[in-house]
């Protein structure tokens, strides 16, 4: 494995259980809606999705105007907000602040690439801001994960190369985005299906150095599978 230029983090779910509150804003929306709505719809069709076409899943067969679909976005929306009115650093997971330090000290970017209108903020709340050299959020890229788009766009504004980069996810279509922009791939949380390099629980679990052994290790793994020196 060359040696990472940057880190690339998603938000909900590898930096903090702000996907719970998503969560509970959706169900909000659709007891609303009169629509049934489960925890395990959500973790596996709407986690690492964007706004839009998480809402599309929960109305999926019912028709509404596009006024209609902006309103429900904005009103989901300010459910979300008036869950994270409490967040704060406590609300991070173990390990995050301090791998950030570590890649900085070591010269790596550190970049954000979430499909959450709210990024910005939540990560000022968790007291991670002054980490971020940039952050990509759900407005950034018309086309969201599982595309590639926003990892290709962070990468690009690091001035790095996707081989280059270590994304960290926990979701499915997370993944999936990581894996067809050509990056290194850290699974968080046991949910993000196939296509980790390296899975973890929590990040606290490595530091940068530990962990990059274990990316080197699977790295030389795949080359001597394939013949390479």
């Amino acid at each position: 494995m060359a040696t990472p230029q940057a880190i690339i983090f998603d938000l909900d779910g590898v930096l903090t259980d702000t996907s719970e509150y998503h969560y509970r804003a959706w169900k909000h929306l659709a007891d609303d809606e009169g629509i049934a709505f489960t925890h395990e719809e959500n973790d596996t069709h709407l986690r690492g999705v964007a706004r839009r076409e998480s809402l599309e899943y929960i109305i999926r067969g019912r028709t509404y105007t596009e006024e209609q679909i902006q309103e429900m976005m904005a009103r989901k929306n300010t459910y979300f907000a008036e869950l994270l009115k409490h967040l704060t650093p406590a609300d991070r997971f173990p390990g995050t602040a301090e791998i950030m330090q570590e890649a900085h000290a070591a010269g790596l970017k550190v970049g954000l690439g979430s499909s959450s209108q709210n990024a910005h903020g939540v990560v000022e709340k968790l007291g991670l801001l002054q980490y971020f050299d940039v952050i990509a959020d759900g407005y950034t890229v018309r086309h969201n994960k599982p595309a590639p788009d926003i990892f290709l766009w962070v990468a690009e504004q690091l001035n790095v190369l996707p081989s280059q980069a270590i994304v960290f996810e926990d979701s499915v279509a997370g993944m999936q985005a990581a894996v067809a922009g050509g990056f290194w791939r850290v699974g968080l949380g046991g949910k993000h299906g196939d296509g980790a390099h390296v899975a973890l629980n929590l990040l606290s679990e490595v530091n940068l150095a530990s962990l990059l052994q274990r990316l080197n290790e699977v790295a030389e793994h795949h080359n001597t599978a394939n013949g390479q020196p």
